[in-house]
C-alpha cells in the first residue's frame, strides 16, 4: 500500500461546502482517506484593507493501492514519452548542392532541359509486351538501387550524400535519375524526413536518431521510367512513429491487392482510407498515384480515398 497526501486551502467558511461536494471525510465515514486537523492563519490582507478573511490548511491523504500506484506510475512515464516527442525540433532546410552531371551517352527524358513543370499526361499509357518487359527492366533497377539506398541510413549520414550514392549507382547502370531536372528539381533522388510528407530535397542536414525518411526513387532506362519508394527506421525511432509506417505500408498493400483487370480505380481508394482511419490516421489528399510508363506521370490519377476516388 502506498500513501499519497495533498494540501488543500479552503476558506473556513465553505470548508463544509467543498467537503460535500467531494469525498466524505466525517469520522463516521467508512472511507480510507482521512482529514487533519485545520491550522489556522492570521487575517489576510486583501486590496491594502485588513480583512477578518480567516482560511484554513487542511491536510488531505489517501491510501493507494499497489495496481493504482503502479497505474499512477505508467501514466507519468507515458506522459514523459509523449513530453519527449513533443520536443523535437521541427525539420530545417540544410544546405542544397549544385545538381550532379550526367553523361552525354545516356539517354534523357524529354523534360530535362526546361525549368517548367510538365503537364500530367491526360492519356493512358497502354504498353504492349515490348513496353512491359522495358517497365519491368526500369522497375527492378530502381528496386534495387532503393534497396541499397536504405542501407545508407544511419545517424549522421547527410541525404545530400544519400543523393551521390543514388546518382552513381543509376548512371553506372547506363540509366537516368528521373527527378533532376524534372520541373527544375535539383536532386536525383527525393528524401523526405519526418514531417515532410513526399518529394523532399536531399541537403546538408544530417539524419538524426529518431527520424523516419521516405526515399524516392525514379530511375528512366531505354525510354521507360521505373518508380518506387520506400520508408526507413533512423536509429532508435519511437513507438508511434513505427505504428505510422507500418499502417501506411499495410494500406499499400491493401491497395495493391485491389488491382486486376477490371477493377476500379476508387475501390483502391477505399481500402487504402479505411485500414487507415481504423487505425486513427487520415489519408493526405493532396498527393495522388499515378500512371508510369514512357511518361513519367500521367492519367489515370489514383485517390487514396474515397471521397474524390474516380471511376
Amino acid at each position: 500500500m502506498a500513501t499519497g497526501a495533498s494540501l488543500v486551502r479552503v476558506s473556513s467558511l465553505k470548508l463544509l461546502s467543498s467537503v460535500s461536494h467531494g469525498d466524505d471525510f466525517s469520522s463516521s465515514s467508512k472511507s480510507s482517506s482521512f482529514l487533519g486537523a485545520p491550522l489556522n492563519f492570521l487575517p489576510s490582507y486583501r486590496s491594502g484593507k485588513r480583512t477578518p478573511f480567516h482560511e484554513n490548511l487542511v491536510i488531505v491523504s489517501k491510501r493507494i493501492s499497489g495496481l493504482e500506484e503502479a497505474m499512477r506510475i505508467r501514466r507519468e512515464r507515458e506522459l514523459g514519452i509523449v513530453q519527449k516527442v513533443r520536443k523535437r525540433q521541427p525539420l530545417r532546410r540544410g544546405k542544397v548542392s549544385p545538381r550532379l552531371p550526367v553523361p552525354d551517352h545516356i539517354q534523357k527524358p524529354p523534360y530535362v532541359g526546361s525549368s517548367i513543370l510538365p503537364e500530367i499526361s491526360s492519356e493512358y499509357q497502354m504498353h504492349d509486351s515490348e513496353g512491359i518487359a522495358k517497365m519491368r527492366a526500369a522497375c527492378q533497377l530502381a528496386a534495387r538501387v532503393l534497396e541499397y539506398a536504405g542501407t545508407l541510413v544511419r545517424p549522421s549520414v547527410t541525404t545530400n550524400e544519400i543523393d551521390k550514392a543514388v546518382h552513381q549507382m543509376i548512371i553506372d547502370a547506363g540509366a537516368y535519375p528521373s527527378p533532376l531536372g524534372y520541373g527544375g528539381f535539383p536532386k536525383s533522388v527525393c528524401t523526405s524526413v519526418n514531417e515532410c510528407m513526399c518529394h523532399g530535397i536531399p541537403d546538408s542536414r544530417q539524419l538524426q536518431s529518431g527520424d523516419i525518411i521516405n526515399i524516392d526513387v525514379t530511375v528512366y532506362l531505354n525510354g521507360y521510367h521505373g518508380d518506387t519508394s520506400k520508408t526507413y527506421f533512423c536509429g532508435d525511432v519511437s513507438d508511434g512513429m513505427r505504428r505510422l509506417v507500418k499502417v501506411t505500408e499495410e494500406c499499400l498493400e491493401r491497395g495493391i491487392a485491389v488491382c486486376k483487370d477490371g477493377a476500379s480505380f476508387k475501390k483502391i481508394g477505399k481500402r487504402i482510407s479505411e485500414h487507415a482511419e481504423k487505425y486513427g490516421y487520415g489519408v493526405v489528399d493532396r498527393f495522388v498515384g499515378h500512371g508510369v510508363g514512357s511518361v513519367f506521370h500521367s492519367e489515370p490519377l489514383i485517390y487514396h480515398h474515397l471521397g474524390m476516388a474516380r471511376q
